[in-house]
């Protein structure tokens, strides 16, 4: 009698168990694609105790990653984080859903400089996420006087000490500004001239890096950097020796969106989360966290008096006239990854 009811209580608890499993199974999951060190993770948490949505969290490091992931499948992302010319060429290439704005309730709070761009004229696809500019940051401390040109990232006094971005677009386009080009050229002369001033650069960087060149320059590995404006916010903040610049030639404006790709199994979710991060005071906590400049004007206003006027993350009119969006190079991509081979075999 003792043993039949040993075992009775075994299967009492295994049942209990089975239904609580099942139970955690049930949960709704959503699949999330972003760059690294690009959220403030409270702000996940807390979508998970207001929508009872689980999120799947994953990070990437460039757009080519992303878009490389994307086309190879096998991985079902709910939303991604591409920037604007991937964006661009995502549409093109019918990756991406429409977002039914319905669902989207805090579109409305998007600034309107940041609605009808060229990448997506239509607003039916993205919502803004953070935007910014690309410049260089350097320590004051090592710099014999103050830099305000794409070209002095070429000065020999710096070898050794300049760290440039893993990413052929960004580099090519530092390039392309200190000869004075458009960052969209098509023409193959321009971009060869192009190559060859960063490999004419090479030996005087210290590393080609992603995300830990933040930590390179705050520490003092490195003294000169081409950096993404908030990356460059949180920097300064860690080490007040720092500066950041847009070049006189000027420089790339950029815009990171959410998009839900076709992969989604969830896109109901994916609407509920692009609206929860929409929302002012997520906004304003993630931008606060994360440094970069949010495109909701009511989500700046709700940050401190010294970030909402920083003119890293909100740069002036004076510095945006002289900027210039990425469009998707698709139709010479090859000579993208041509050249960007050729700049990065060099020893």
């Amino acid at each position: 009698m003792k043993k039949i009811k040993s075992i009775a209580m075994i299967i009492i608890v295994l049942s209990i168990l089975i239904v609580a499993t099942g139970c955690g199974d049930s949960k709704p999951k959503l699949n999330v694609y972003n760059w690294g060190d690009y959220i403030d993770m409270d702000v996940l948490d807390q979508f998970e105790d207001e929508y009872g949505i689980e999120v799947v969290y994953d990070t990437f490091a460039t757009n080519e990653d992303l878009y490389v992931k994307l086309k190879q499948g096998g991985s079902s992302y709910d939303v991604i984080f591409p920037s604007d010319y991937m964006i661009e060429r995502m549409i093109r290439e019918d990756l991406l859903v429409k977002i039914n704005k319905d669902n989207i309730t805090n579109f409305q709070k998007v600034g309107q400089s940041f609605l009808n761009l060229e990448y997506d004229p239509q607003n039916e696809y993205a919502v803004p996420y953070m935007w910014g500019t690309v410049g260089i940051i350097y320590n004051k401390t090592k710099v014999s006087q103050p830099l305000d040109s794409w070209a002095d990232l070429w000065d020999p006094q710096y070898e050794g000490q300049i760290v440039m971005y893993n990413s052929q677009r960004d580099s090519l386009a530092v390039a392309l500004l200190k000869l004075g080009y458009s960052i969209n050229t098509r023409n193959i002369d321009e971009l060869e001239q192009a190559k060859d001033e960063l490999i004419t650069q090479k030996p005087l960087v210290k590393a080609y890096m992603g995300d830990e060149v933040k930590g390179a320059v705050v520490s003092g590995e490195a003294d000169v950097a081409v950096v993404y404006s908030g990356d460059a916010v949180t920097m300064i903040a860690e080490n007040p020796d720092l500066e950041y610049v847009v070049p006189v030639e000027g420089t790339n404006l950029w815009f990171d969106s959410m998009v839900i790709p076709k992969s989604t199994q969830n896109q109901e979710g994916a609407e509920k989360f692009i609206d929860f991060m929409t929302r002012p005071d997520i906004a304003a906590k993630n931008a606060e966290y994360i440094g970069y400049s949010s495109p909701i004007p009511e989500a700046v206003e709700l940050l401190d008096e010294e970030v909402k006027n920083d003119p890293t993350a909100y740069p002036s009119a004076e510095v945006l006239e002289k900027t210039e969006v990425f469009k998707d190079p698709m139709d010479i991509i090859k000579e993208y990854d041509r050249i960007w081979t050729e700049v990065t075999s060099q020893q």
